[in-house]
This record gives C-alpha cells, sequence and structure tokens, in this order.
C-alpha cells in the first residue's frame, strides 16, 4: 500500500469503508453507482493492511469535507474558506475546498428531466429524434424513463431501446447540443468528461420497471431487430415465469410476501408449470385454497394478471437485491427464457 498521499479517490473511498466498519459502510455504498461499487469494492478486497495513520488522514479528509460543504450550504465559499481557515489553516482550507469544488462542479447531465414530471417531460421529448429520446432516458431514473417510455409510440419504443442497449459513450459535444435544443424546458448546459452511459444494464432498469405489455412489445422487437442483443437483455431479466427456475426454498420466501389474492390473480392464465411450481411448495391446505381462488375469480383481465404478476416480480427482485434470494443470471446458471 501506498503513502495516503498517493492513493487514488477509489482507493480511499475503500479504506473509509473498512474504517467506518460493515454497518456504516453499507449504508453508504448502496447508494452509489454501481460501477462506482465494482471498483471500490475490488479495492477492499484487495487491500491487505492499512495503517493507523492512513485511517486517521483520510477519515480526517472525509470529516473536513463534509464540515466544508455544510459551510458552504451555510453561508457561501467565501464563508466556508473563512471558517476552515482558522480551523486548520489557510493552506489546508483551500486543499479542502478545491476537492470539493472539484467533487461537485461535475453535474449531471439533464438534471432538471430528473426532476420534471413523466408526463411533462413527455410532451417535450415526444417528437425528438430516438436517439435524443435515447440518450435523455439514460440520465434518468429507471422508473421515470420507464414511465416515458411506455407512453411512447410502440415502433418508437423499439427504436429507442435498441438505441440505448447500443449505446455506449457519448460525446460533451453531443450532450450539449441536445441541451441548447432543450434549453429552458430540460436543463442547463453540462460540463461533463467523455461518458459512459447505456448500454444493456441500462435497459434493463427500464425494463424492469414498465408493464409487461411494454415490456413484452420490446423483448420481441429486439429479437427480430437483433437476436444476440436480445438474448444478452433478456437474461439479464427475471419474469414471473422464471419462477420455475427457482429452488423450492426460495419460492417459498416469496410466497410468504404475497397475498393470497394477488398470488391467484397472477396464476390465471399461467403455464402448468409454473402454476404447480407454486402449489409444491405450499401445504396441501394452502394449495386446495389457491386453487379455489382461482376458480372463484372466473374471467380476469390480462391487464389485471400482468399487473399482479408483476406486483410479484417486483418482491421477488426485492428479495433477490437483499440477498435473501438468489436470481442465477449469466454462464451457466444462466435463467432459461
Amino acid at each position: 500500500m501506498s503513502k495516503e498521499g498517493k492513493l487514488t479517490g477509489v482507493q480511499k473511498a475503500a479504506i473509509l469503508f473498512i474504517t467506518i466498519g460493515p454497518e456504516a459502510a453499507a449504508g453508504i455504498i448502496k447508494k452509489l453507482p454501481e460501477s462506482e461499487i465494482q471498483k471500490i469494492t475490488y479495492e477492499i478486497a484487495n487491500i491487505n493492511s492499512v495503517t493507523g495513520e492512513q485511517r486517521e488522514e483520510i477519515l480526517s479528509e472525509f470529516i473536513d469535507m463534509n464540515q466544508a460543504r455544510d459551510y458552504i450550504k451555510e453561508g457561501g465559499m467565501d464563508y466556508a474558506r473563512a471558517l476552515l481557515s482558522k480551523a486548520l489553516g489557510s493552506q489546508r482550507a483551500s486543499d479542502i475546498l478545491n476537492k470539493v469544488s472539484e467533487a461537485t462542479s461535475q453535474y449531471r447531465p439533464f438534471s432538471i428531466a430528473r426532476k420534471a414530471d413523466a408526463h411533462q417531460l413527455l410532451n417535450v421529448i415526444n417528437n425528438e429524434h430516438p436517439q435524443t429520446i435515447a440518450l435523455i432516458l439514460c440520465y434518468l431514473q429507471p422508473d421515470k424513463a420507464a414511465q416515458v417510455m411506455a407512453e411512447l409510440p410502440e415502433d418508437i419504443q423499439t427504436d429507442v431501446a435498441f438505441r440505448i442497449a447500443t449505446m455506449s459513450t457519448t460525446s460533451p459535444m453531443v450532450i450539449k447540443e441536445i441541451e441548447k435544443v432543450l434549453e429552458g424546458k430540460l436543463s442547463s448546459v453540462v460540463r461533463t468528461e467523455m461518458t459512459t452511459i447505456g448500454g444493456v444494464e441500462t435497459l434493463v432498469d427500464i425494463l424492469n420497471q414498465v408493464d409487461r405489455t411494454t415490456e413484452k412489445n420490446i423483448t420481441e422487437s429486439l429479437e427480430r431487430e437483433d437476436a444476440e442483443l436480445a438474448d444478452k437483455v433478456k437474461s439479464s431479466m427475471f419474469v414471473f415465469e422464471d419462477v420455475i427456475t427457482l429452488d423450492d426454498p426460495s419460492i417459498q420466501r416469496i410466497l410468504r410476501e404475497v397475498e393470497a389474492k394477488e398470488l391467484a390473480l397472477a396464476l390465471k392464465g399461467c403455464s402448468e408449470e409454473v402454476a404447480n411450481a407454486i402449489f409444491r411448495n405450499q401445504s396441501k391446505r394452502a394449495a386446495a385454497a389457491l386453487k379455489e381462488d382461482m376458480e372463484f375469480l372466473g374471467p380476469v383481465r390480462l391487464m389485471d394478471v400482468e399487473k399482479a404478476q408483476q406486483k410479484i416480480v417486483s418482491i421477488i427482485r426485492r428479495l433477490d437485491e437483499a440477498g435473501e434470494i438468489i436470481i442465477s443470471r449469466g454462464g451457466e446458471d444462466a435463467i432459461i427464457l
């Protein structure tokens, strides 16, 4: 391990998380982007030892930077500089404020779009080129991007989905040009480095939030456009029918979270294999009651069935993220769709 002064920001973050302990670190790291989590966890795994001096210096820097941010919010940069100079000396104060300034100067593009109502945003971008829409959706929260995607015309959905999945990098120039077109409606000009965005993971995040009909339309259209890409997208997703790929303990854990009426509705019209996977993980009495509930429902709308299935899938994904069940993805354990 090099001296603290030569450590990268990621290495410092790794040492900070080691220092504050797993519980506190988990509360912070879960809010970070996946790419940053991967970098930091890699560093944590590869750190063999940390000196007491390194821990103290990095923790002190972390505290100073947070204090500087509080001062800036309270009274501005000059106010923060005056207070920090008294406490730390002018040189140390300048160093801390420079780091804070550098960290807060890199704004995420389309920040106003992230705050806008989804329907208002749709009205603004509805007539834009699919590539423009795809770029903007990449910068939105997945749930908001899903709302916008679901309201787009079906042929535009496919085009936009394809562009998101195949997007890799976008230059600051392109981002600025698009922002100028949407100036006054979406966001201000953003200064940013060449940014890696889009890709299969971004599309999957969005598709995981949309209704089943939209999801199905997009994945089927992707299959026609690019079968290999569609396979990559589907292998990263989990749909209701994939319950059959879960082990019995996982299914039993999921059933404890699902309401009986919701489950009965979700099973209407599903394959016999899926229904049997549910029934065999219930007691005979519970399975019989569930079958009666399904018969009592009578004819139901496909929309209602898909909505119930989507709620259960949301529970499954939540349990997967919490580590309470495991959804196999990729490689030899790939989910068969």
